[in-house]
Order: C-alpha cells, then sequence, then structure tokens
C-alpha cells in the first residue's frame, strides 16, 4: 500500500481517511467502537444518482449520502440486504485518497471510485463481506459509491464513465427516506 495513504477513519465498508504520509494505522482501528456499535445508519439523506456507462445507457439509482465522518465510519455495516437500485455515496471535501474495508459489513458491494470531473477513477467489485483487508483508491477522489456486490459488472461499468449526483455542501442535504 503506498505510504501516502494512512488510515486514521475506516468506514463502511468502511473508509480510511488519507492523514500524514507514514502515520501509523490505528490498532484494529480501535477508535471505531465509538461509531460502529450494532445498528446500521439510519435516516441518512438521499439523493439521486445516474451512471452513463460507454454505450451511453443511463442507469438511476438512490442513494444514502454519508457525509459527516461518523456515517461515513459506519457506512453499509450491520446491513443484511441492499436493493439493486440503491447504494451510497461518500463525498470529500476536498478530494483525498481513501481506503474501505468490509469488517462488520454483511453483503457484498463493489465500490466504485470517482474523480473530480465526476468520471470513475476505478472500480473494486465484489468486496468480500467481514473482510478487513484494505481497499484503497489510485490517487485523491471527490467520492466512493457503494452499489450491491455485482451492479458494477451488470451494468458494464468501466473506468471513465460517468457519475452525477447533487453535490450539496456537506451535511447540507435534507433528510431522506
Amino acid at each position: 500500500m503506498r505510504a501516502a495513504l494512512s488510515a486514521v477513519a475506516l468506514s463502511a465498508a468502511a473508509l480510511s481517511v488519507a492523514a500524514a504520509p507514514g502515520a501509523a494505522q490505528p490498532d484494529s482501528v480501535a477508535g471505531l467502537g465509538a461509531f460502529a456499535k450494532g445498528e446500521p445508519n439510519r435516516g441518512l439523506a438521499v439523493v439521486p444518482l445516474t451512471i452513463t456507462t460507454s454505450d451511453r445507457r443511463v442507469h438511476r439509482y438512490l442513494v444514502e449520502v454519508a457525509a459527516t465522518p461518523e456515517q461515513q465510519a459506519r457506512g453499509m455495516m450491520f446491513r443484511t440486504e441492499m436493493a439493486r437500485d440503491t447504494g451510497m455515496i461518500f463525498p470529500f471535501d476536498p478530494p483525498r485518497p481513501a481506503a474501505f474495508w468490509m469488517r462488520n459489513t454483511f453483503i457484498s458491494l463493489d465500490l466504485v471510485f470517482i474523480g473530480t470531473d465526476g468520471r470513475v477513477r476505478g472500480i473494486a467489485p465484489r468486496a468480500a463481506p467481514l473482510s478487513e483487508s484494505l481497499i484503497p483508491s489510485d490517487g485523491p477522489v471527490a467520492a466512493v459509491l457503494e452499489l450491491k456486490g455485482g451492479e458494477a459488472e451488470r451494468i458494464g461499468l468501466r473506468k471513465g464513465d460517468r457519475i452525477a449526483w447533487p453535490r450539496a455542501p456537506l451535511g447540507a442535504a435534507g433528510r431522506g427516506r
């Protein structure tokens, strides 16, 4: 793993926010205890998101917005099901390197790393439930999208495809669901 990418908080599949180069990773990410007590995120804002693939097909989703550090730390943890047309987006302002793990995540997820231009920079398909292996972005990203495992393959998602969603200031989106 790149030295510049060090975990200080993990999320949803658990997010790690970039820290200073060479910073140590917390022991078993012990600081997550306050965020992950066995209950899934509830009451997050829900926004429409579209993915336009290279074949010009438009795929529509309703995604929850994990805007705060606490929401991002919990992400999709403790959920046992997920509809195909839903997901969760983790916006970063400013953009930064990110890494996810699957601790306490009981469903397989596709992780989609999104650049500042709204284009797919990378895809980690079918992340294994409960894995503590880090899944890092390849450099700074503006957001990470989590979809049901296998969804990226089903729609033919590729690097360079376009993703669009309302980018309200963090925490400013209305409540959903």
